[in-house]
């Protein structure tokens, strides 16, 4: 007797889909022929993630590609995406910028935060890092369209020199979920994406902690540093952007289940870095 129409949907119910109806709609819209479709279903049943079968995942309105081993963006990470939009939307480019307002995303993965900046803001100069080369190549087919350029490397380490003292709002999605609980995150998250893009060490604040020191250093003056962060940790990270010489201040949206530590340079302030650096010139001339 043949399959019914049914019975993906009985079969992803039972693999543990919560959204089994939906999940068989889009292989099947996806899928060119009757056997395609259930070789999606049975990568699916594996545990493989949606988004990595399909080739995309939907974030704020876009469609971004995915590949295998990429990490697929969240939707609680489009909070992250509104907060950065509104802070880009009152800076304006200095007269250094040509009038562009610089926005760098870190631990881009797929690139998903900077397309959809990209998406709503026009004329803005958009950066991306990555560490993984498997994210960096997903990330320039996603924002290279858009204008943006990604470089591969390791936090701030790959971005062009002229960006440091010029970076109006800097995003990070860090891996902030700590060692010892990886191994209670979804199967298909701890299996199928990159350990680096959801390991941030004991604490969870390893990563963070290495982008709040470098941002002092690359933020224009009255700009922003945006980091995805759990409730828990929320006041750790504040308090880490308060140490660094950052005015900081936490947004949440509890829909997404979503937190955002906001830390900003005063105005008229000379990066760290920068006034480390001529602090020692000036020495050496006395």
């Amino acid at each position: 007797m043949a399959d019914s129409p049914e019975d993906p949907v009985r079969r992803l119910r039972a693999a543990g889909c919560v959204f089994a109806e939906d999940e068989v709609r889009l292989l099947a819209e996806a899928a060119t022929s009757a056997a395609e479709l259930e070789a999606m279903i049975e990568r699916r049943i594996a545990g493989l993630p949606l988004e990595h079968i399909l080739g995309w995942a939907e974030f704020c309105g876009l469609r971004i590609g995915v590949a295998t081993g990429v990490f697929v963006p969240r939707r609680r990470t489009e909070f992250l995406v509104r907060q950065a939009e509104l802070l880009l939307r009152a800076s304006d480019g200095g007269p250094s910028d040509g009038g562009r307002r610089a926005a760098v995303d870190l631990c881009c993965g797929s690139g998903a935060v900077g397309a959809a900046l990209a998406a709503r803001l026009a004329g803005i100069e958009l950066h991306a890092s990555d560490l993984d080369p498997n994210a960096v190549r997903c990330a320039k087919r996603n924002l290279e369209p858009a204008g943006g350029r990604v470089h591969e490397g390791d936090l701030f380490d790959p971005l062009p020199p002229g960006l440091r003292g010029r970076i109006r709002v800097l995003v990070a999605n860090a891996p902030y979920v700590p060692t010892a609980a990886i191994g209670t995150m979804p199967p298909e998250a701890r299996t199928h994406e990159p350990r680096m893009s959801l390991d941030g060490g004991p604490d969870g604040l390893d990563i963070q902690r290495r982008v709040i020191a470098g941002a002092t250093e690359w933020l224009a003056p009255g700009g922003h540093v945006l980091i995805e962060t759990s409730r828990g940790q929320a006041r750790q990270t504040i308090g880490l952007m308060r140490q660094a010489g950052l005015t900081a201040r936490l947004a949440s949206d509890p829909e997404l289940d979503a937190t955002v530590a906001i830390g900003t340079v005063a105005i008229g302030t000379v990066a760290m870095g920068t006034a480390a650096t001529g602090a020692a010139a000036m020495g050496r001339r006395g």
